[in-house]
């Protein structure tokens, strides 16, 4: 099966999500593994909207901002908790579930952990 969405896994998460989305067929990177570590956000963003991706990243708060100046993008997953990496892939693997066959352009979605319930968000940006 073959989707639109085209991952790239900030150095903030575990390289293990790459494998959680190829495994469902999502193309998906790790920053760390194209060379991309160490670049500001705003570098790194850059590449984002060069190579189409939508990002995948635990950084909200300055992904949010440099999203929200972008007037067509492929998309920004926030996983929120700072957890461990197995926990990163189960969240990561709710997200996509939720995603499904959709692809995120223009489109948030964030996940948290409530307890031991998941909350998923999905919204615009920009608004």
């Amino acid at each position: 099966m073959s989707r639109k969405v085209q991952m790239l896994v900030d150095e903030c998460l575990h390289t293990s999500l790459v494998k959680v989305a190829t495994d469902r067929d999502y193309e998906a990177k790790h920053v760390t593994h194209m060379g991309m570590g160490g670049l500001k956000d705003h570098e790194l963003m850059a590449k984002i909207r060069d190579k189409d991706f939508t990002l995948v990243t635990n950084n909200a708060v300055d992904f949010r901002r440099l999203f929200r100046k972008e007037p067509i993008h492929a998309g920004l997953v926030i996983i929120v908790p700072n957890v461990a990496p197995a926990i990163q892939r189960e969240l990561f693997e709710a997200v996509l579930d939720y995603v499904g066959d959709r692809d995120l352009i223009n489109t948030a979605i964030e996940i948290d952990l409530d307890g031991n319930d998941t909350e998923i968000r999905e919204y615009t940006i920009p608004p």
